[in-house]
């Protein structure tokens, strides 16, 4: 199945059905009086989290959705039947945002949460509503109200605690396929890994993380160069970033100037997110000689001026894999407990989660700009040439 990570959608939830205007006709019952019943409401639509989806690609065939409309109210008192609601499933991680106001209307991150995104319309009410003691005959009635219309857009994120980041070929599927029994493409090309991919890290019996396998980020990407920024938002509800560096890239480029291209562009993203906790992971290690090691990573620390921790690995025969899962699983369970008892820390964290939130629609709104401006570039070129199908060559 394809993967799909963006959608937009068009809701409109159900008009309240009109009062009705009718007077009691009985034999033998003079002036029976207004019996005009109240109209139903109109059905709304819901949203519902549901982890059996991983993709939004349904929603590119069918776009719109609109829930029933209430049904008119009748004589005799009757109310008008309410129109049913409408429960649409969205994967479990999705982000919803109006259109018009870019509002986040809702962040569908739990399996089963149903959320309101367009309330139907209020009914009508009938004559008999308005009697009085000095109005018996009324004649006024009231007509149901129209629903929410909305444009909605979609955005999926997948849940994972880690995320691997880096170049393209830096080795982050070989990584997950070594730490977890997820089996994404590898390949000695770049841009093998072309949507996300997730895998259950199991340290011991009953302790696991899940980490998560985006696309490589290339210089430019914030101009829309090579995937882009698209991916790099799956990176948002992670805890911890890997950063994934070739020490022995085989076209002999720098080591430190891919890290800072790196660095530069997620700054560029979202200078939020390029706050969060950052571990640098030396990949392909086996491959410099022993008595080069210490030295090279002295270089790479000093060049990047990093504070933070290093690990040195090789993805592809699993050395040192095992200390790197060891110890994003003490630092993930450390994370779970703060957030479950620290009330501190939750609001930091929510309050941190909002404001990259905010930057990452910014940025994703910005890429899709600049690349709609180079394809309308590219074809501006290919309509203004100079052949003149009149003249002879």
């Amino acid at each position: 199945m394809k993967f799909v990570d963006e959608a937009e959608i068009t809701v409109e939830a159900g008009k309240g059905g009109n009062g009705c205007q009718a007077f009691r006709r009985e034999k033998f019952i003079a002036k029976g009086g207004p019996n005009g019943g109240d109209g139903g409401d109109g059905g709304s639509i819901y949203l519902l989290g549901d982890s059996g989806l991983n993709t939004l690609v349904d929603f590119r065939f069918q776009p719109q959705y609109r829930a029933q409309s209430g049904q008119g109210g009748m004589s005799k008192n009757c109310t008008g039947r309410s129109g049913e609601d409408l429960i649409v499933r969205v994967p479990v991680g999705t982000s919803v945002v109006d259109a018009n106001t870019e509002e986040l209307i809702a962040d569908i991150s739990e399996d089963g949460l149903q959320v309101l995104v367009a309330k139907g319309g209020i009914h009508g009410l009938g004559n008999t509503r308005f009697k009085s003691s000095t109005n018996r005959t009324p004649t006024k009635t009231t007509n149901g109200t129209p629903g929410e219309h909305r444009t909605l857009q979609l955005q999926l994120k997948v849940l994972a605690d880690v995320g691997l980041l880096g170049m393209p070929n830096a080795g982050k599927s070989t990584l997950i396929r070594s730490v977890s029994s997820a089996r994404p493409k590898v390949a000695d090309y770049p841009f093998t890994t072309l949507v996300p991919n997730l895998g259950v890290v199991r340290v011991g019996s009953e302790r696991s993380f899940v980490m998560a396998d985006i696309p490589g980020v290339i210089e430019g990407a914030s101009e829309g160069a090579g995937l882009g920024f698209r991916f790099l938002k799956h990176l948002s509800r992670t805890r911890l970033l890997l950063h994934m560096l070739d020490v022995a890239p085989l076209d002999g480029a720098d080591p430190v100037e891919h890290a800072r291209k790196i660095r530069d562009e997620l700054e560029k993203f979202s200078p939020t997110m390029s706050k969060k906790e950052r571990w640098l992971v030396l990949n392909k290690f086996d491959l410099v000689p022993e008595e080069e090691r210490e030295a090279l990573v002295e270089r790479i620390k000093t060049g990047l001026q990093w504070t933070g921790r290093i690990f040195q690995i090789s993805a592809i025969n699993g050395g040192g894999c095992a200390d790197l899962s060891q110890a994003i699983m003490v630092s993930v369970e450390t994370h779970r407990v703060n957030l479950r008892e620290d009330p501190d820390y939750q609001e930091a964290q929510a309050e941190f989660d909002r404001e990259m939130e905010y930057e990452i629609r910014k940025s994703i709104e910005k890429s899709k700009a600049a690349r709609r401006a180079l394809r309308e570039q590219m074809e501006a070129d290919l309509e203004d040439d100079d052949y003149d199908e009149d003249e002879d060559y």
